[in-house]
């Protein structure tokens, strides 16, 4: 079981939000491996030397690269989910079933989870 940070959660890390940065200090004292998509990152990053709370979280987070057939992957599950977000769905791809995700968008994810079949925690940021 891991947990699975949305943009949603990078942004509430980047904005040193009390909640989200307490929910990751328990998964660090559980031991639960915390991951999050390349996708996602791009889509939050601007400027590493004004993100320093996002860049310290971020070196201790996996990150899922884009591997060749995700493309495909993520447009085909949005096609099934109706869902447009081609972040949300490269996400989706790197839950597994028990994992946990820390997300601003629960009901896009919640959608693409259930088309993959993945039983999930989806915890609203």
């Amino acid at each position: 079981m891991k947990a699975v940070l949305d943009a949603g959660a990078l942004v509430a890390v980047d904005k040193r939000d009390r909640r989200v940065g307490a929910m990751l200090r328990v998964l660090q004292r559980q031991r639960v491996p915390v991951w999050t998509s390349a996708a996602v990152v791009a889509q939050v990053w601007r400027d590493g030397a004004r993100q320093a709370s996002l860049a310290k979280v971020l070196g201790g987070v996996g990150i899922r690269a884009l591997a060749s057939d995700d493309g495909k992957r993520a447009g085909e599950l949005q096609a099934l989910a109706r869902t447009s977000d081609v972040v949300d769905a490269h996400l989706a791809l790197t839950v597994d079933e028990g994992d946990r995700v820390l997300t601003s968008d629960p009901d896009d994810i919640g959608r693409l989870l259930a088309r993959r079949r993945i039983e999930a925690t989806i915890i609203r940021i």
